[in-house]
């Protein structure tokens, strides 16, 4: 989920300053918010909020009401459901007509037509505007040509890419690809509207989308204001009067404040409050399966985690881990020990399978300080862990995960944590490629898919690969899997490509995660959708 700076957002939007302190504490009554107005906890997106350049949670949370693309993922099942899209048709898999429906628009009453989506896309491809996203525009024709891996784009738009008319353009693929059309409830496929070319810096300024909210007002380290959109045309219109994001950099705070009044939603319920979160909230509290799964990441950049023979290293720390123990203890019901790269909520037809890790995800403390001996130790003699710690307990399971090591190798603390205090801070990190050792990965799927679970983070070049794993069997095994049409034959390749993971281990999986939420008494109709994130829309206050 991620051009302009991130000054330069700050200064478009600081205009006006949210009601939050910079904890994210508010006074008011009723949940700290106006009437009608759901308050929710929240952190500062790494990046302005452009579609294609925003793929992190937090950002991705605004996304979601100020967007609407050509599917959207059904909260509850997580089916993708055509949305603006009339019809998308295929006779191969590689070549697709794309009808849209009448009658949507754009906050600023532009139009939704085929350029909305054109030129969006192209725009995302274009190197020279450096969208974190781009890498998922790379299967259409033409890609190569405005994202070149050196020098500069030939040319500016995707020759794969062609407008017929206001409600029709066509899609060609550089293969066959035979669930793509599933993948397009993603958020980078979101349309624009002309003012985000013509005016980009009022546009980061104050966001124009075609979802249920606009953007009221945006401070750095406080907060975001939505509201209502009143002429929004979609079905999903929203049952509330709109949504104040109050920024935290630490959720007990989060939900100290909601036991107190002075906040309607937390997302994210600290491990430190599992114990009591029942008693504090009763029916009010949620804890549902979803598609997120926790790994550490090796920067396999760095010469000392990639060469000959540190896979048996980077093995035998995942078996030094003792994930029963660290989700029992710290996390009681809402982690699962990770047995694959994926998720339990994809389920068996999916792709999820509770043996593919095998004995590389299983505990075993004399095997893991043997491997690692036999490999020649760790680098350095040393190993420090990296993460965030705002938010999601990081620092409390991080400092169990080296505890773990530690004991397990024998040594003293050879295992430490790296703590950074915020999660844009630690996103900036990841996006500059220097980590020495390894750092927490989250992922949040994009859309219901095994592919999503394996493409964006381990192919080479990918969008989230921030390990830069680089494995031309990998690549192959996944490229084979995309143009496969039979679902069943599709899963199992992905499979084989996985099992890879499993021999390599560019990633420790650790657990999977729970959508973990709580809310105030004013609100009703509060739910989590597949991904964890709360269904803003459709919350009543009052």
């Amino acid at each position: 989920m991620r051009g302009a700076t991130r000054a330069q957002w700050a200064a478009c939007a600081a205009a006006v300053a949210l009601a939050a302190t910079a904890c994210g504490g508010g006074s008011d009554s009723g949940g700290g918010s106006t009437a009608g107005v759901v308050s929710s906890s929240w952190g500062d997106p790494q990046n302005p909020l452009e579609p294609a350049n925003t793929n992190e949670v937090q950002g991705g949370k605004v996304l979601d009401m100020l967007f609407r693309g050509l599917k959207r993922y059904d909260p509850k099942t997580g089916a993708a459901d055509n949305m603006l899209a009339e019809k998308i048709e295929t006779s191969d898999s590689q070549h697709f007509t794309v009808t849209l429906k009448d009658g949507w628009k754009f906050s600023n009453d532009e139009p939704v037509t085929a350029h909305s989506f054109v030129d969006a896309w192209n725009y995302a491809a274009d190197v020279r505007n450096k969208q974190n996203n781009a890498p998922f525009f790379s299967d259409i024709v033409g890609y190569a040509d405005v994202h070149p891996t050196s020098g500069e784009p030939k040319t500016k738009t995707m020759s794969g890419l062609v407008v017929k008319n206001d409600k029709t353009f066509t899609v060609a693929l550089k293969s066959k690809f035979s669930t793509w059309p599933e993948t397009l409830g993603y958020q980078a496929f979101s349309p624009l509207p002309k003012v985000f070319f013509t005016d980009h810096a009022a546009w980061l300024g104050k966001p124009v989308g075609n979802g249920p909210y606009t953007v009221d007002s945006y401070t750095r380290g406080t907060g975001m204001k939505l509201r209502t959109w009143d002429g929004y045309p979609g079905t999903d219109k929203a049952q509330n009067n709109g949504v104040d994001l109050k920024v935290y950099t630490d959720n007990n705070t989060a939900y100290t404040d909601l036991i107190s009044g002075n906040l309607d939603l937390v997302d994210d319920i600290p491990a430190q409050q599992l114990k009591n979160v029942k008693d504090d909230l009763g029916d009010r509290y949620i804890n549902q399966p979803a598609l997120i799964i926790q790994t550490v990441v090796f920067p396999l950049y760095d010469p000392q985690w990639s060469k000959e023979g540190m896979e048996k290293v980077r093995r035998g720390l995942s078996m030094a881990i003792n994930r029963d123990e660290i989700t029992k203890q710290i996390f009681q019901e809402t982690r699962t020990p990770a047995k694959d790269w994926t998720s339990p909520a994809l389920g068996a037809k999916g792709g999820f399978s509770a043996t593919l890790c095998g004995e590389a995800c299983a505990f075993d403390p004399v095997a893991a300080k043997k491997m690692i001996q036999e490999a020649g130790g760790l680098p350095g003699g040393k190993v420090t862990l990296t993460s965030n710690v705002d938010t999601g307990s990081h620092r409390e399971w991080m400092d169990a995960v080296c505890n773990s090591i530690n004991n397990a190798i024998g040594e003293g603390p050879v295992c430490t944590v790296n703590p950074i205090g915020t999660f844009a801070d630690f996103k900036n990190q990841l996006s500059a490629y220097k980590m020495s050792g390894p750092f927490r990965s989250g992922w949040q799927a994009d859309y219901p898919l095994i592919q999503n679970f394996l493409e964006p983070l381990y192919y080479t070049g990918a969008s989230s690969n921030y390990g830069k794993f680089d494995n031309k069997d990998f690549d192959k095994l996944v490229d084979e899997a995309n143009q496969e049409s039979d679902p069943a034959k599709a899963i199992a390749t992905f499979q084989d490509a996985e099992k890879i993971l499993a021999e390599q281990m560019p990633a420790i999986p650790l657990w999977y995660q729970n959508g973990s939420a709580g809310h105030s008494a004013r609100l009703s109709d509060v739910a989590l959708n597949q991904f964890s994130v709360p269904v803003y829309n459709q919350i009543k206050v009052g």
